[in-house]
């Protein structure tokens, strides 16, 4: 076992200031706003929201909260989401920065449901 995956298993319960931090949430409103990021941001932005996203689901499969349905097919889409570009078109990277937001604040909120995390502010 990794030391990231100790860490994230002994703090599991305990990583809202972490995992839901205020960086976190404002990166996730960024990518899910009306008003769509600017072209030049939206590759930072992305990798971002990929790191963040990863370290979620090592949160969430440190903890086991892949032993939940919900939760095990938002890790999957998770995955799946991070192995992919970033599109070049400007409209399909903002769509792709809206999946990211999107599942973040999905698998958040599934992971305070199945008391991996604390309520999130």
């Amino acid at each position: 076992m990794t030391p990231f995956l100790q860490e994230a298993l002994i703090l599991a319960p305990y990583t809202v200031a972490a995992a839901a931090s205020g960086a976190l949430l404002d990166d996730v409103a960024t990518a899910l706003d009306d008003v769509p990021p600017a072209k030049e941001d939206t590759e930072e932005i992305a990798e971002r929201l990929r790191g963040r996203l990863m370290r979620l689901v090592t949160i969430a499969v440190a903890a086991e909260a892949d032993q939940n349905a919900a939760a095990a097919q938002l890790i999957e889409q998770a995955r799946t989401l991070c192995a992919e570009d970033l599109p070049g078109d400007y409209r399909m990277a903002v769509g792709y920065l809206r999946r990211l937001g999107w599942i973040i604040s999905e698998l958040l909120d599934r992971l305070v449901a199945v008391r991996c995390l604390r309520e999130v502010a």
